[in-house]
């Protein structure tokens, strides 16, 4: 069966030939791929409160973070009437500690049931239901949890059933965040968290932006509700830093770094991601890891991801992800550039067109589920083809960025472990 992966890339010109130096044909296939205006995202629009949509692409007009909803009155399997609430308004759906604290709220199931409660909430009967908020343990106060860059967390607040499109639970994945156009709310790119106040995204997206014309959300989830406990966070950006060797005719370093207006407060969902040394690469066939919530198919009719998506992808040898360019639609005489690494080439898992910037984390440390970024999402030659995709070398950054971290008065200890 297809598998259909829900993810992100945005298609710009790579080829480091000129088109005149191609055959007519090739040039006109290179035309058309690599169009930065090919696709576009829709335009926001109002969304009902109560039912889920399908797509990021209509975010963030968000629902308010008090919903508005009448209570919805049904019966528990026992015939006692219950009311929706937030599963963290009502008593009992949790895990207890053997000293009495709990660490989560369990499994839910993220499949829509337009009869029942929404996801998010529990039909609760009234002696559970309470006001304030009952709040887990923090992840970094719980028994043997590791702290610092990278960590990636198997349960926040509770863990997903139901996820059969690569969703990641909520708040495992706590650096990759969106970024929005100020004036709409319109999603059009991801990044990562470096540093509370840096991101770290793809050149190639922000380079036609002026700082006041977009902000960055930390702690997304469900890109169509405000239900979870733990809220996500925006700022707005202040200064965009663009590598000076970025090339838009090959996408040739496409790095990037936005500061934000203040820091962000790091908390269980939000957090930063390690880099890696100058020149350490993921080794060729590592099963890496993209997130985002991009589109299910290349071009305007795809769909986008609700729930954040995390796609495993394989780690692909330079020169054979070349050739594979090559062969593709690129022609024999295309050149990737070396400030690339390459990953993915299963057919049907894909990172795909929407939102780049995006990362590709490898495990640094199994032990204690620590991840580094190899990766930021570039382009790619349509979606779920058994071709690769490009992804801005991390390593080959990393000095650059160390730089302007210093210059800034940042420091890299934040990104280090």
């Amino acid at each position: 069966m297809l598998v259909k992966i829900y993810f992100l890339t945005t298609v710009i010109c790579c080829c480091t030939v000129l088109a005149q130096d191609l055959p007519p044909n090739i040039a006109l296939v290179i035309a058309d791929i690599f169009n930065p205006n090919a696709t576009t995202t829709p335009t926001p629009t109002p969304r009902p409160v109560a039912t889920r949509r399908p797509g990021i692409g209509d975010i963030v007009t968000s629902e308010p973070i008090a919903p508005t909803l009448e209570s919805q009155i049904l019966k528990t399997d026992d015939g006692v009437k219950c009311t929706c609430v937030p599963y963290y308004l009502c008593k009992g759906d949790n895990t207890l500690r053997d000293d009495g604290e709990i660490d989560g709220f369990g499994k839910i199931d993220i499949r829509f049931d337009p009869y029942s409660c929404h996801y998010l909430e529990i039909c609760c009967i009234d002696n559970r239901t309470v006001s304030e908020p009952i709040n887990p343990v923090p992840v970094e106060k719980r028994p043997n949890q590791p702290t610092g860059c990278g960590i990636r967390n198997p349960n926040v607040d509770f863990q997903i059933t139901g996820n059969n499109d690569y969703e990641a639970n909520f708040g495992e994945l706590p650096w990759t965040v969106a970024l929005l156009k100020t004036d709409t709310e319109e999603y059009f790119c991801a990044g990562s968290l470096i540093h509370p106040q840096i991101v770290l995204t793809a050149a190639h997206c922000v380079r036609k932006y002026r700082p006041n014309q977009f902000k960055v959300r930390a702690g997304e989830w469900d890109s169509q509700t405000t239900r979870e406990r733990l809220p996500f966070q925006e700022l707005n950006a202040q200064e965009i830093i663009i590598h000076p060797s970025f090339n838009i005719t090959s996408v040739a370093n496409d790095f990037a770094l936005v500061v934000v207006s203040q820091p962000f407060v790091l908390a269980d969902h939000i957090n930063v991601v390690c880099l890696p040394a100058p020149n350490m690469f993921p080794a060729s066939g590592e099963t890496c890891l993209s997130s985002g919530w991009g589109r299910d198919k290349f071009g305007s009719t795809g769909k986008y991801s609700v729930i954040m998506k995390k796609v495993p992808l394989p780690v692909v040898d330079f020169e054979q992800c070349q050739s594979a360019f090559r062969s593709a639609r690129l022609g024999k005489y295309f050149i990737l550039d070396p400030s690339f690494i390459c990953a993915g080439g299963q057919q049907g898992v894909d990172t795909c067109t929407g939102d780049g910037g995006g990362p590709l984390v490898c495990s640094a440390d199994a032990s204690e589920n620590r991840y580094y970024q190899s990766g930021i999402v570039a382009w790619g030659l349509g979606c779920n083809d058994p071709i690769p995709g490009a992804y801005a070398s991390v390593a080959l950054g990393r000095n650059w960025i160390d730089e302007e971290m210093n210059r800034l008065g940042f420091g890299v200890v934040s990104y280090s472990y």
